[in-house]
């Protein structure tokens, strides 16, 4: 007997019912996203940094000492994979996270407001630069939050708590309008 199973996003059912339509403040959920987990070894840290920053589509998100998350929403997981092992196996140790965790992105004129009030990090643009991220507490959840753009900003959580996030950072945009979608 064979057995096919759906593949269906861990946040199906929170985001049903909202707008179609985006808000100037929006909160988008990653449908695939590939997301490893990169360590280095003691001392080879900097060399595995300029590793991972010649990969072509790719974003490296620090995530602690000699510990990023490689994140990709174009490329599959075996590409970033076979990138990932051509580095030196001696001094970098990769694992693939994509099943275990969400990838939302938020946007907009008051996305800095909206996250003041679940994260206890300044998100100032002059203490929190473009490009810059860092694990933090999100809604009371371990998340890796990092700053992509002017007004936008990328979580990384764990699935089990991606709904409860998701509901809370919606009920804290609820004064701003927040809509939310998945981006495929």
């Amino acid at each position: 007997m064979s057995v096919a199973f759906q593949n269906r996003h861990v946040l199906e059912d929170h985001i049903s019912g909202f707008e179609a339509a985006a808000n100037p403040n929006h909160l988008a959920v990653v449908r695939r996203p590939v997301i490893f987990s990169v360590l280095a070894k003691a001392g080879d840290e900097d060399w595995v940094l300029a590793g991972l920053k010649v990969i072509d589509d790719v974003s490296v998100r620090n995530a602690g000492p000699r510990e990023w998350l490689v994140v990709s929403e174009t490329l599959g997981s075996e590409s970033v994979a076979r990138d990932l092992f051509a580095l030196d196996p001696a001094r970098v140790s990769f694992f693939e996270q994509s099943d275990g965790r969400v990838l939302l992105r938020i946007a907009g004129p008051n996305v800095r407001r909206i996250l003041a009030k679940c994260v206890a990090v300044d998100l100032h643009p002059q203490v929190f630069a473009e490009g810059q991220s860092a694990n933090m507490l999100c809604c009371h959840v371990s998340a890796n939050v990092a700053r992509t753009g002017a007004d936008r900003f990328e979580i990384i959580l764990p699935r089990s708590y991606a709904g409860s996030v998701f509901d809370e950072i919606m009920e804290m945009g609820r004064e701003f309008a927040l809509t939310a979608a998945f981006v495929d």
